[in-house]
């Protein structure tokens, strides 16, 4: 582990910061140790897997001001950093109140043989491999990481390089609980070291890149293990004739630039029919201008840095190519460079169409670009129009109409007369559509369960079938 990665601040374009690569020779070992560890973690039982995690919580606490340090180093922005931090704690306690009741199983009696009573066990894999990105580096490195380990399994971590600060202080509060600190590892590197995780994993939970994910699902296919991924979108929204224009720009504004676009999630591309366009474009343009960037000051403002130098590059690119094909900006428009960093006012445009790769390919930043529809069918078709089918937004003068237009949206959540409410919202199953990911829903109770293998116990307590009655019964292979 001599090779060591750099670092670049989001805010300075500095390189100031360094991390260990993490290859097979230590993984290996680690695994092998944690796999160990889990069989006890298993036996314990639920209760005390929510006892550890509840002291997990506290250590947390106690490392709150380092760990929001590091997410503001790692992410350039203040608030959103602390945001994460209270989102993670949060989801923890809120796993802890739901797994008791999740895992509990009970016999049945078959309808085919009355009696026979069928149990069932649950059992976790051994060892989940979770992959994270950068964009919200701790909140998308424990949404799998928590609900595995109050399953039963072990969890080794692979944040993204890109934004690895905030693991440091993490790992001094998993080190501060013994019995977590057995079957909680996180590990630093890059692609390299991702791979080399997948190869001694059970099952591997990837957040990221729809490119990335091709080749982890190859990996995990290779090796027949399960993998659950989050990818890519590029979530539309229509708003239909009638609708509240003031409700809908506020909304979708603030789904589209929160965290500066970089969220998969995140709205980027939007359908208003005519009779409302020129409005729409006016109102949802002066709201975007009145947005403040985060800039000098981290804890002021509201569009932070963008995190990753290359997504500067796709974003500019993406610009360029609408302005080229006829696209109007309305306001924003350029990638600006600020004492080293990275920034991008929210952007609205106008006069767009699906030749622009900024309606078809992710963004991924403040870019909001505004089409005409004439006819609803029209709307839904160009809304489906992608590879993607991660989220969606509908806007409409009445709910009832609204939801329809939903339930024709190739997307597995979708925000009715509001938008992004699958970022506070995550009771509900959702599945992904089309690239947008793969596996169950890691919202709902799936996000739990979906780490369980279930075992059938077939219990007779009645007489047992003799081989020259099966046709009788209908038992015959």
């Amino acid at each position: 582990m001599s090779e060591r990665l750099a670092v670049r601040n989001p805010r300075s374009g500095a390189a100031d910061y360094e991390i260990p690569r993490f290859g097979s020779a230590e993984i290996a070992p680690l695994a092998e140790r944690m796999r160990t560890a889990q069989k006890k973690w298993l036996a314990a039982g639920v209760t005390h897997r929510v006892s550890v995690l509840q002291d997990f919580v506290a250590a947390l606490h106690r490392h709150q001001q380092d760990i929001i340090a590091a997410l503001s180093a790692d992410t350039g922005r203040h608030r959103l950093a602390q945001g994460e931090f209270f989102g993670v704690v949060g989801a923890i306690e809120r796993w802890c109140q739901q797994a008791p009741v999740l895992l509990e199983t009970k016999d049945t009696p078959s309808m085919a043989m009355p009696d026979v009573m069928i149990g069932q066990q649950l059992d976790p894999f051994p060892l989940l491999g979770a992959i994270s990105p950068w964009n919200f580096p701790m909140l998308l490195s424990f949404i799998d990481a928590t609900p595995a380990l109050l399953a039963g399994s072990a969890v080794i971590i692979k944040p993204s390089e890109v934004t690895p600060r905030f693991a440091a202080p993490i790992v001094e509060a998993i080190a501060s609980v013994p019995a977590l600190n057995e079957v909680l590892a996180i590990i630093s590197g890059d692609g390299a070291t991702g791979a080399a995780l997948i190869d001694v994993v059970d099952a591997v939970a990837f957040t990221g890149s729809v490119a990335t994910g091709k080749k982890v699902a190859v990996a995990a296919a290779q090796r027949l293990i399960p993998a659950f991924l989050e990818l890519g979108g590029k979530d539309p929204a229509i708003v239909l004739p009638g609708s509240d224009i003031d409700r809908a720009t506020t909304a979708i504004l603030r789904a589209s630039v929160a965290a500066t676009g970089q969220a998969c999630q995140s709205l980027e591309r939007v359908y208003v029919h005519d009779s409302q366009y020129d409005d729409f474009v006016t109102t949802l343009t002066a709201k975007a201008e009145a947005v403040p960037l985060s800039f000098p000051d981290p804890h002021e403002g509201t569009i932070g840095p963008l995190i990753f130098a290359r997504q500067a590059e796709i974003i500019a690119a993406h610009l360029a190519d609408a302005v080229a094909k006829g696209a109007t900006v309305r306001c924003g428009g350029e990638v600006q460079q600020l004492d080293g960093g990275c920034y991008v006012e929210p952007t609205v445009l106008s006069h767009v169409d699906h030749s622009m790769t900024v309606m078809t390919e992710e963004t991924f930043g403040p870019i909001m670009p505004v089409m005409r529809y004439s006819e609803v069918d029209e709307a839904v078709t160009l809304a489906n129009d992608s590879i993607y089918g991660l989220s969606a937004a509908v806007f409409g003068q009445d709910m009832a109409t609204a939801r329809d237009v939903a339930h024709r949206l190739n997307a597995g959540g979708v925000s009715v007369n509001d938008a992004g409410m699958t970022t506070m919202i995550f009771e509900a199953e959702k599945s992904a559509y089309g690239a947008s990911g793969l596996g169950a829903s890691r919202m709902g109770a799936s996000g739990l369960l979906r780490f369980l293998r279930r075992k059938a116990l077939y219990q007779n307590h009645g007489a047992t079938v003799a081989i020259d009655s099966m046709r009788e019964t209908g038992i015959e292979q």
